[in-house]
């Protein structure tokens, strides 16, 4: 059975259960727990964490997931991996762990010319939690399983939680016996490689505290309504549906390995060595597909940093395979063609996905050139001072820096014969981890206690009237001081106001929260921040500026119109920029992201490249004939199949309700998805002056401007500018730029005279300096601190002494200071080299008196130091070693 047949009839099953058929989320939600979507719940943890009501009572999904904490490990064994789909049904306070069993025994068991999967019930295990007799007797009385074949286990295997403080239960896991040369008799508590876990259930009814049941602490309460969430390895049931031992021979996955099979002309199964090459390709080309097509770019921080490494370890992979030419984009097809069935989005994004991919194996080849350098010099130097290991921060440099894996640095270290400090490399990569963990863990803080906003979300979410109305009447609903309920706010002290309306606009979407008041007879608030919890509820920080505010009050919320005036300005700016981007550069040029406030813009898009200046100002030029136009701005609603329909622009890892709301400005030329305030027409949006076009990180540039007053002033201050500059230079400001380049090139003549200048002065103190050697037992020394020389003149002073010398045995010793800094070059004549004099021997002759170090080689030495007093020690330290 193929996989995309195993996804539909997981699906087709629970719709004719009841369950509401919910789309895969993006890989990148605003979680502030995660990295990339991890699991099938993870869309659903506001329903489950109680911070929003569930818009369905039951549920279904087969959800994309990435987990890239082994990324290293992918390839070595058939069972690692990075992406994989987890199917799962959920209940929200609806059914419980009967229903849950059933409905899971009947998909696996049922035959498949009945719409099931299956599998011999004879051959089907399960594990439950140690004390859970409950689910024990539903599974002998639901499914007739023999008490032999249900096993208990503890809650390291059998209790799930969030790692957090929050919801949490027992498990049960199912498990298929794929027969006995697959591993020894016994179950899954004795081998889980011939029993493998398919479909893990877990009965949702504990709210646990600081420590974990898992370990066996207690809960510290129990959950009001209970939930299932299921998770069903979709690869694993493909496995056995299959007939293959493994992931990687799977239908969908299998098709990667192929592609490279054919472009090295090797064979999967043939050698080990290759194999972990192969399953690196295979694996990490889904996941790092998937990323992209979620809207992430390659970058050296955070989401972008994983999936840089992800590619990267493609195209290393496909080089040790022997192959020569580009990869990623072949491998990008491979997967689009494979998994647009079940992802459709892969295919419509595809343009963006193979640019993206593209330009970052142009990238890395160049990396990976430089790196090669860097491993060359490296093993150079071992090999130069007769050792044969290269040091384990070497490795870790490559890895870290130029994205080269431990594999990679070992089979060029063995190709030289050379062996390398693995101990070490793995010392700093595990203190790297720690570090990452570290901040793992504080990212948990993210889904803390949040029953303050819970308790406030069951009274209902908060009515926006912002798009209508900038004075609203409201009532206060709930008051927040450090986390804690309070009844009242007094004079000067900042809170969180929560009203049951506003028209005060939450920051989103890109747009800056209102500016404004909340007010009542005697009270004045002063709102600083709007932010939403849960999407559904704005709060309000405040700082009391008059009176006393308290809960339950009526109050006036007052957004302030002339901040409304520019955010809608700034916010509808956005939208005309990015179709004027589209116009001009393609359709591929779509928008990543962006942040606006009154009178300013910014843009993030996907593109390669700069913009020349032509560019920017035929984007500007397209932006302000749209504004020129008066373009009708129309709001509609709909659902996101609707808004498909019509060709509206999603933004990337956003999340949208069932009703979607659609802004269009001009008709079809700019149609986006957007919650923000608009103006009505283009020509409220004023002037749009681009400010400036730069990188963000590997495929993705930004744009900034300036619009309506913004806009205007910056022009009317770039224009008093130009008036100051004609002005001072006595020309009409149309000659400005020429007369500047004029004067410019006139500097540059005077600075080539005063090299030469510079150049004959050194020449002259040379020889004065190299008359002044002292001679010291037949040895000369030229040791001084010439005024006015540093840098490169110092270096060539230096070197010209040395000339002067002639044949002489002699050391060479010229110092700098300046900013309580001091520089220096050490120079010696071959005659004084013979004598055993090294350049760079000297330097810790020397170094501790001026508190410096630095190094050479035996001809030419430098460095620097922090204590220039200490220059005549120094001298006299280099005049004693000289004498020995």
């Amino acid at each position: 059975m193929q996989t995309h047949e195993i996804i539909k009839r997981f699906r087709e099953h629970f719709e004719r259960n009841g369950h509401t058929v919910v789309p895969s989320a993006s890989l990148i939600l605003d979680d502030p727990t995660l990295l990339f979507v991890n699991a099938g719940m993870v869309q659903f943890k506001p329903y489950f964490l109680g911070e929003a009501p569930a818009p369905y009572k039951r549920a279904t999904s087969v959800q994309k997931c990435v987990r890239t904490g082994d990324i290293d490990e992918v390839g070595k064994t058939a069972r690692h991996l990075t992406f994989f789909q987890m199917a799962g049904n959920f209940s929200f306070g609806d059914y419980f762990k009967a229903d849950a069993i059933r409905f899971a025994w009947e998909l696996v068991t049922k035959s498949q010319d009945e719409g099931g999967y299956g599998f011999d019930p004879n051959r089907i295990w399960v594990t439950v939690y140690q004390n859970d007799d409950e689910a024990i007797e539903l599974w002998q009385k639901l499914a007739g399983l023999p008490p032999e074949r249900i096993q208990r286990r503890d809650g390291l295997d059998n209790y799930w939680d969030m790692g957090v403080p929050g919801p949490g239960g027992p498990c049960s896991e199912i498990y298929y016996d794929r027969g006995p040369e697959f591993g020894k008799d016994g179950g899954p508590i004795a081998d889980e490689d011939r029993y493998m876990e398919i479909w893990n259930l877990v009965f949702m009814q504990d709210l646990r505290g600081e420590q974990s049941p898992k370990y066996g602490h207690p809960p510290i309460g129990v959950l009001p309504a209970k939930n299932i969430d299921t998770g069903m390895g979709v690869e694993r049931v493909a496995i056995l549906l299959q007939g293959v031992d493994n992931i990687y021979e799977t239908d969908l996955v299998r098709a990667v390995i192929n592609k490279a099979e054919e472009l090295s002309g090797k064979r999967y199964g043939d050698n080990e060595v290759d194999d972990v090459r192969f399953r690196v390709i295979a694996d990490h080309a889904r996941s790092g597909i998937m990323i992209v097509s979620d809207g992430v770019s390659p970058g050296n921080e955070g989401r972008g940093y994983v999936l840089r490494r992800l590619l990267r370890r493609i195209v290393r992979s496909s080089r040790l395979l022997g192959i020569t030419e580009p990869v990623l984009g072949t491998f990008a097809q491979v997967v689009r063609d494979e998994m647009g069935p079940s992802y459709p989005d892969l295919v419509t994004g595809f343009e963006r996905t193979l640019s993206v991919v593209q330009a970052e194996e142009n990238a890395f080849l160049t990396t990976l050139t430089a790196g090669s350098r860097i491993f060359e010099t490296a093993a150079g130097e071992v090999r130069s001072a007769g050792g044969t290991v290269l040091p384990g921060d070497k490795a870790f440099q490559l890895h870290d820096t130029y994205g080269f894996p431990i594999d990679l640095t070992l089979e060029m270290a063995s190709e030289q014969g050379l062996k390398v400090d693995e101990d070490g490399f793995r010392k700093l990569m595990a203190e790297q981890r720690a570090r990452a963990k570290a901040d793992a863990a504080a990212r948990k803080t993210g889904h803390g206690d949040k029953t303050v906003y819970r308790e406030l979300l069951e009274l209902g979410a908060t009515e926006f009237t912002g798009y209508q109305e900038l004075d609203t009447e409201a009532t206060v609903r709930g008051l927040i001081r450090e986390g804690q309920r309070v009844r009242s706010a007094g004079e000067g002290e900042i809170v969180e106001v929560v009203l049951d309306r506003t028209s005060l606009y939450a920051e989103s979407g890109g747009q800056d929260s209102d500016a404004g008041l909340i007010v009542a007879d005697g009270v004045e608030l002063e709102v600083v921040d709007v932010q939403k919890v849960a999407r559904k509820l704005w709060v309000h920080q405040v700082r009391v500026r008059h009176g006393e505010v308290v809960e339950g009050q009526h109050v006036l919320a007052k957004v302030d119109p002339e901040w409304r005036v520019g955010a809608r300005q700034g916010h509808s700016g956005t939208h005309v920029v990015h179709a004027a981007l589209r116009q001009v550069l393609g359709p591929k040029a779509l928008q990543s992201g962006s942040y606006n406030k009154p009178g300013y813009l910014r843009l993030d898009f996907a593109w390669q490249g700069g913009l020349s200046p032509e560019t920017r100002s035929e984007i500007e030029e397209v932006s302000n004939l749209a504004v020129r136009k008066d373009l009708p701005v129309k709001v509609m609603y709909g659902t996101i199949e609707d808004a498909q329909r019509l060709g509206a622009i999603a933004l990337f890892g956003e999340t949208y309700d069932e009703t979607v709301r659609m802004v269009e400005i001009g008709g079809p030329w700019s149609l986006e998805l957007c919650g923000g305030t608009h103006v009505e027409h283009s020509s409220q949006i004023g002037p749009i002056t681009l400010i400036g076009e730069s990188s963000v990180g590997s495929g993705v540039r930004r744009v900034e401007a300036y619009v309506g007053m913004e806009a205007f002033q910056y022009l009317a201050q770039e224009r008093a500018l130009v008036q100051n500059l004609a002005g001072m230079l006595k020309v009409p400001d149309a000659e400005v730029p020429a007369r500047v380049e004029a004067l410019v090139e006139r500097l540059r003549v005077a600075e080539k005279e005063l090299d030469k200048l510079r150049g004959a002065q050194l020449l002259s103190s040379a020889g004065t300096l190299a008359d002044a050697a002292e001679d010291l037992g037949g040895t000369f020394l030229v040791a001084a601190a010439p005024a006015g020389v540093s840098g490169n003149d110092l270096r060539t002073l230096a070197v010209d002494v040395r000339g002067k010398l002639g044949d002489k045995p002699g050391v060479v010793a010229l110092f700098s200071a300046a900013d309580d800094k001091v520089s220096f070059v050490v120079a010696t004549t071959a005659a004084g080299r013979d004598k055993g004099l090294a350049a760079g021997k000297l330097v810790p002759v020397f170094g501790p008196a001026i508190g410096g170090r630095g190094g050479g080689k035996p001809d030419l030495a430098q460095g620097g130091g922090t204590q220039p007093g200490g220059i005549p020690d120094a001298i006299a330290a280099l005049r004693t070693e000289i004498q020995k």
